[in-house]
Parts: C-alpha cells; structure tokens; sequence
C-alpha cells in the first residue's frame, strides 16, 4: 500500500471517488438486469427454483397451488410468479396482527 502525501491526498480521494461510482453503476445494472430478467423454467427448473421434488411440482399444479402456464402438454413457470407465490404464503407477525386487530377496531 502507497503511503500519500498531504498533497497526493486530494488526488487519491479523486481517484477512490471515481472508482467507488464505476462500482455503483456497476451494481445498479446488474441489479436492474437481474430484476427484468423473467426467466421461463420447465418443470424441473421450477422444482430446482423452489427446492421441491418434481412430483411435489406435478402435484401442486394438479391441485392448482402454484401458478402455472400449460401450452399442449408442456408445463412452464416464469421466476417472476413463483417469487411472488413464496411471498404470497408470508405469515404474518403477531405485532402485525395486533394492528390489524386494532384497525378494525377502531
């Protein structure tokens, strides 16, 4: 590691300020690619995604628990529904219940 100067020190902080926004931008693009990316998955995708066997899949579809989208007799799921069905199935916390409880009241 380079020892500054006092004189170096505007320099370096330039140069760490420029590298710091790179690395920001740098973030921000893959955080925006990855929140576009919609990705289709087959059935064993979807059952990698969630962690699930694939008969648990098959079952889950039969009983119209998971969304899912049927073209023939293909089965697909996109990334984006099954995050927002893993949040869907959230519990509340009592606190959270507790102002549900004391909005109705009121």
């Amino acid at each position: 590691m380079k020892n500054f100067t006092f004189e170096e020190l505007p320099e370096a902080v330039g140069q760490l300020y420029e590298k710091l926004e790179n690395i920001e931008r740098l973030l921000q693009d893959k955080i925006a690619g990855a929140e576009k990316k919609d990705d289709q998955m087959s059935v064993s995708g979807a059952a990698k995604f969630l962690k699930l066997s694939i008969s648990t899949i098959y079952t889950k579809v039969c009983k119209k628990e998971i969304p899912v989208n049927k073209q023939g007799k293909r089965l697909y799921f996109y990334r984006s529904e099954l995050i927002s069905w893993i949040r869907s199935g959230r519990r509340k916390t009592i606190d959270e219940i507790k102002r549900d409880v004391d909005k109705k009241g009121k």
